[in-house]
């Protein structure tokens, strides 16, 4: 799936929302690992991850390709600052309607706009592959996150009072929420 727009970010700066190709192989694992670093709510540690440089550029060349799965890339005056991505929740019948979507953008970058305009570009992309719901966990004490979500349509649908276990925090309820993109 192939995404492009270009947005103007409350400082004024210009920021384009792209797919990520396999060229962005090195950039998008860098930005991975830096939003990972910088914040305890993302799912993984940087050091869990074992994507080599090849296989995340196969990952990123496979979802250009998918019709029904993107990663999307935040550019900055030429630099990667974030990245957000829509997945299958299943390949069965009674779950090709559903897809899931996380986000990371960079400590430096928050508060510009730059977290909206990714969560609307996943939005569009899972109307447009024609799924039904977009789905996401969010950790319950990310009130900026649950902010933006709500904001952005997103309905709280359930909790998991153990849905993390932070090595620093211990357990971290997770807000289960929705979006129902047929209305």
């Amino acid at each position: 799936m192939e995404y492009r727009k270009a947005i103007e970010l409350r400082d004024g700066r210009q920021c384009v929302l792209r797919n990520g190709t396999a060229e962005d192989a090195r950039a998008a694992l860098d930005i991975f690992n830096l939003t990972h670093v910088e914040t305890d709510y993302l799912l993984t540690y940087p050091d869990e991850g074992d994507l080599s440089l090849e296989a995340e550029a196969q990952y990123l060349q496979k979802r250009t390709e998918s019709d029904g799965e993107i990663e999307i890339l935040a550019e900055v005056g030429g630099s990667i600052v974030g990245s957000a991505g829509v997945g299958r929740v299943g390949t069965q019948e009674k779950l090709r309607h559903r897809a899931e979507f996380g986000i990371g953008v960079e400590r430096a970058y928050w508060g510009l706009g730059i977290g909206r305009a990714l969560v609307e570009a996943c939005v569009e992309c899972a109307r447009s592959a024609g799924y039904a719901q977009l789905e996401l966990d969010v950790v319950a004490d990310n009130e900026r996150a649950l902010a933006l979500y709500q904001s952005a349509g997103f309905v709280e649908y359930g909790r998991n009072p153990r849905g993390f276990r932070s090595r620093g925090l211990g357990w971290q309820e997770l807000v289960l929420m929705r979006l129902e993109l047929n209305e």
